[in-house]
């Protein structure tokens, strides 16, 4: 069922997407050739703790062992932090962390270059941003979840890459997890219509080869099924009559509100 929320609600959910925001600004002086996945992991559990009332979203959800998500280069989404994942000049890492402050959930995930990265990888970060708020722009009311959809898919795939089918956006508030799913795929026009009140997470995983992916043995780190890398960017938004607005911008960075 698909809960829309109240304004105080949604300012709410904006409360938690502000500290991630704040995490997000702290977090790239952290990422450099040397740092283990494990390192990024304290620092986010640290720095979300030290908000009165906030806790890593994340910590314990479906048995997850850590407090962030972070995935290097082929590995799509939910990379466990881990001591022996040494970061290396040239690497891709997408952070990918959720808040939950006063019952209320907000989600958001960057791709960060590791040092100076080749030509590609820069292109397939830039890209994969630009579908997000492609994405996120055409999140309006009126218009249905295949118009986003299709609006992430048709910037991935112009620049000659693809989008991952397999995973796929979501509602969340209090819960993590909620309905509607957001493909990065669809057709215009097609699924459910959008509401103002509807807070959903737009977050295209875009790969510089094919689609498919496939899960590794420790049943959370998915990576391409090719062994080409991944780029992911997340944010959660708030559907309104007057343009989306991004609940987890941060500022002098993303539009707080309509993504052009």
């Amino acid at each position: 069922m698909i809960t829309l929320k109240t304004p105080q609600e949604i300012e709410a959910i904006a409360r938690a997407g502000a500290v991630l925001a704040r995490l997000f600004e702290a977090v790239p002086e952290h990422v450099r050739p040397g740092t283990t996945t494990a390192q990024l992991d304290r620092f986010a559990d640290e720095f979300i703790r030290d908000v009165s009332g906030a806790r890593p979203a994340f910590k314990g959800l479906y048995g997850f062992p850590k407090s962030v998500c972070i995935s290097v280069n082929e590995e799509v989404v939910h990379g466990i932090p881990a001591e022996r994942r040494v970061l290396k000049e040239g690497d891709l890492l997408s952070f990918d962390a959720g808040v939950r402050l006063d019952g209320w959930y907000a989600d958001a995930a960057i791709t960060y270059p590791v040092g100076e990265v080749d030509a590609e990888a820069e292109r397939l970060m830039q890209v994969t941003r630009a579908a997000m708020l492609a994405g996120i722009a055409a999140a309006t009311p009126g218009q249905h979840i295949g118009d986003v959809g299709h609006a992430v898919q048709r910037t991935a795939e112009a620049a000659g890459f693809s989008v991952v089918r397999d995973l796929v956006g979501h509602g969340i508030g209090r819960g993590p997890h909620e309905e509607p799913q957001v493909p990065n795929f669809g057709r215009p026009g097609r699924g459910i219509a959008l509401e103002a009140g509807m807070v959903i997470c737009i977050e295209p995983m875009v790969n510089e080869g094919r689609s498919e992916v496939r899960t590794l043995p420790d049943r959370w780190t998915v990576i391409t099924a090719d062994g080409r890398r991944s780029a992911h960017f997340e944010h959660t938004i708030a559907v309104q009559v007057g343009g989306p607005v991004i609940l987890t911008a941060i500022p002098g960075v993303d539009p707080p509100g309509a993504a052009g």
